[in-house]
């Protein structure tokens, strides 16, 4: 509100929602009680009723489901505030890490365990991390809906059952390991959406491309071979199979599952780009055209997080990380 919006305006985004439908109390009664998006056989009967052309209908339904649609405005703010955050907890993960000894050898997150000290400076990481997570397990309801809101839902869970048990099982170590290696992809999608949002397309692409490569190195490079290889095969060698073991890894290894998705999606946004000299809209986007002239456009014209692309149930995108693919 104090600072991501003055911000916006100054970079000319306009707090001006989509093109308003007709008013037509028969339309608007079937989109509130009967269906939002009408099929064929339903199109033809209003046709005749209201004497009015099919296509006219289509693109009425189209701006009525447009109306409730966030601003761009509102999902830069919405945006800027999560690069605020990922980008800070990734900067304070780091400083924290970088003198810790099982930042530079995973075998110490297993020695003399549990009877490793709780660091003021860890414990209000691990804080500060449960509590944002909470904060999107909770706003995901209210926030802009995304086409991934099921995955991004079991990511949430995931991610605040590791923590939580981690911290109750003072497995805190290789913890911290976890979400600073998440957090070092997350900003950099923030940050192209931010560009796009700003109509800095070159800046929204080259972001996109690097976040691209930044997830895909961490999460199938780095926390396979280095964070899953210590919780299922050091620990097993140095402390045993603990009683929670399965439970933790359990978890660990959803994210995964996770994260091979999202890397997917990733590269078939990454190869559209490079066929089409560009990068390609946001599968997530809950953003239509008002118009098939616009979808034509807006194809023609607009980059990986256009605020202008067809189909329904379609948005800006979060993050948590590269759930993007072409149209």
């Amino acid at each position: 509100r104090f600072i991501a919006r003055p911000c916006a305006i100054n970079l000319g985004i306009q707090d001006s929602g989509p093109h308003r439908a007709q008013p037509n109390a028969i339309l608007e009664k079937v989109f509130t009680s009967i269906t939002k998006s009408p099929d064929a056989k339903r199109l033809e009967g209003l046709s005749k009723q209201l004497d009015w052309d099919v296509r006219k209908i289509q693109r009425w339904f189209r701006h009525r489901r447009n109306q409730d649609k966030p601003t761009t405005l509102t999902k830069f703010c919405e945006s800027m505030w999560r690069f605020t955050f990922y980008l800070s907890i990734f900067f304070y993960g780091i400083r924290f890490l970088w003198t810790a000894p099982w930042f530079w050898d995973t075998r110490q997150c297993w020695y003399n365990y549990p009877f490793q000290p709780l660091t003021s400076r860890l414990y209000y990481y691990y804080i500060l991390e449960l509590a944002f997570y909470w904060s999107l397990m909770f706003s995901q309801f209210t926030d802009i809906k995304r086409k991934d809101f099921l995955i991004m839902f079991v990511h949430h869970l995931a991610t605040i059952g590791l923590i939580t048990f981690s911290y109750m099982n003072n497995m805190v170590r290789v913890g911290t390991l976890v979400l600073c290696l998440h957090d070092a992809s997350d900003f950099l999608l923030e940050a192209a959406k931010l560009a796009n949002y700003a109509k800095y397309q070159r800046v929204c692409d080259a972001f996109f491309m690097l976040f691209g490569v930044v997830f895909i190195v961490t999460r199938l490079g780095i926390y396979p071979f280095w964070i899953l290889n210590t919780t299922l095969f050091e620990s097993w060698e140095l402390i045993g199979p603990y009683p929670s073991w399965w439970l933790f890894n359990g978890l660990l290894v959803t994210l995964q599952v996770l994260h091979i998705i999202w890397s997917y999606l990733i590269i078939r946004t990454a190869s559209k780009a490079l066929v089409r000299g560009k990068v390609s809209k946001d599968d997530r986007s809950d953003v239509e055209s008002s118009s098939e002239e616009e979808d034509v456009t807006s194809n023609s014209t607009k980059g990986v997080f256009s605020t202008s692309s067809n189909g329904s149930n379609r948005l800006n995108g979060h993050v948590a990380g590269g759930q993007w693919t072409g149209e």
